[in-house]
């Protein structure tokens, strides 16, 4: 395997998995390397599945010291006899949630991860259904079919 396919490769599977394929191909190509399936393959879940362990289990910690950043902030405002003022519904949180009461764990797990990235949609994962344990196994059997159709699909082409 080519050591600077496998780097970039990695590399682009731990941010942007849905173009990283593509990209990890035009790479080697500019290399002069014609790569094969596995190689692809092989080099972008890898860094997929990286990022997807790191983010999606340090997630849980990251929202509760969130959490008590919050709380301190209420508690300094309360304190200083100031209005604590909430955090706003906005435009993407009204959206994210229609989406996991639309499509469910199913499409969520496999969304998430390709559009947002991999780290984002790691983290919305876990705080969406980070209590149910299939939720990880989803998001590697989702971006597992994924890796291995797009790497077909530039075998093919």
């Amino acid at each position: 395997m080519h050591t600077g396919l496998f780097i970039t490769g990695f590399w682009l599977g731990t941010f942007k998995f849905m173009f990283a394929h593509w990209l990890t191909f035009a790479a080697a190509n500019g290399m002069g390397y014609e790569p094969h399936f596995y190689e692809i393959f092989i080099a972008v879940e890898t860094g997929c599945l990286t990022s997807m362990s790191i983010f999606y289990w340090s997630s849980g910690m990251v929202m509760r010291m969130a959490a008590k950043r919050r709380e301190k902030k209420k508690a300094e405002a309360i304190k200083n006899g100031k209005e604590y003022k909430k955090k706003i519904f906005t435009r993407t949180n009204k959206g994210i949630v229609w989406i996991k009461q639309k499509i469910g764990i199913y499409g969520v797990t496999f969304i998430a991860p390709l559009v947002m990235s991999i780290p984002i949609g790691s983290v919305v994962c876990a705080k969406f259904y980070g209590e149910k344990k299939i939720t990880y196994p989803l998001m590697i059997i989702f971006s597992l079919v994924y890796s291995f159709l797009m790497c077909l699909w530039i075998e093919l082409g």
